[in-house]
């Protein structure tokens, strides 16, 4: 059983996490630029760009030879190829829901991430659940149905979106590598697949980078540095946090997906929506309060 944060790492868990959720939340306007690059390219030059903006930070650091030690062991090593492929498997399928104009099924998708998070918290690490954050699970899964009814059923985007971040967000919490340490590791993992492909792309004529257009290169180039903060944010704060608080912050990303996808790129915002919106900030409201009694109660004693 996993022992509860200190009350300043857990206040300083759910800043790191919410900032980190709040980036993604608006990185769909991001790849709007990019609409005429096929996801799994895009993909390919995240794990590029992002692993040399880690290798240079990790330098910048002073971290060089705590990064080979995580290097030579084997343990770590194979969490984080796991988690390298669970996270590249996750951005494709989000990339391709943003070019596809199904933001929609991907908010869903990311509405059921909390439930994975929550349900691996206590089945795995032993969490306990009060009664608040049980009738706080109860709205969120009503939310998550109103959503599904809407889209006539779930269908597989959102179980695949939800499993792989969820998944990867517990292997990451049992990972004891630094936060942009081990998001360098785990894209450089995969430059032996990414590499290759972009060259050849590039050798075919077929790829986009390079291009006669220096912004869309500069786009492509700076997927590193808006890959790494996020995830680097939300890595740090997982670490601090327990599986069930992490599970409703991750509310926040969806949330903000829906008012981009509703208010700036004009899809339509339905009495459902409203109906599930409703249930998961009441479900968050109940979240918030009862860190305030425990507070409370602290302080009392």
């Amino acid at each position: 059983m996993t022992a509860t944060p200190e009350p300043h790492n857990e206040t300083r868990g759910i800043l790191l996490a919410a900032g980190a959720y709040g980036i993604w939340g608006l990185v769909p306007l991001y790849w709007q630029f990019l609409s005429d690059v096929p996801p799994l390219e895009i993909t390919l030059h995240r794990i590029l760009w992002c692993s040399i903006t880690g290798l240079i930070v990790t330098l910048a650091r002073g971290r060089f030879w705590h990064f080979i030690t995580v290097l030579r062991t084997r343990r770590l090593m194979a969490a984080l190829m796991a988690s390298s492929v669970l996270i590249s498997t996750n951005w494709t399928i989000y990339i391709y829901c943003v070019g596809a104009h199904r933001l929609v099924e991907a908010s869903l998708g990311y509405y059921l991430t909390p439930l994975v998070s929550i349900a691996l918290g206590v089945a795995v690490l032993g969490e306990k659940v009060s009664r608040i954050r049980v009738a706080a699970i109860v709205l969120a899964t009503i939310a998550v149905a109103v959503q599904a009814i809407s889209l006539g059923g779930i269908p597989w985007i959102a179980p695949a979106l939800a499993l792989t971040f969820g998944f990867y967000g517990y292997v990451r919490k049992l990972t004891p590598v630094d936060a942009l340490e081990g998001l360098t590791i785990e894209t450089c993992l995969l430059l032996p697949v990414a590499v290759p492909l972009i060259v050849w792309w590039a050798h075919e004529g077929s790829g986009a980078f390079p291009s006669m257009l220096a912004s869309r290169d500069a786009l492509l180039m700076f997927t590193g540095p808006l890959t790494a903060v996020p995830l680097t944010l939300f890595a740090a704060g997982a670490r601090r946090i327990r599986m069930t608080t992490l599970g409703f912050l991750q509310y926040l990303s969806p949330t903000i997906t829906l008012l981009v996808a509703t208010l700036l790129l004009g899809e339509p915002f339905t009495r459902t929506n409203v109906v599930a919106f409703a249930f998961v900030w009441t479900a968050l409201v109940l979240v918030s309060l009862e860190g305030r009694l425990v507070s409370w109660r602290r302080r009392t004693a």
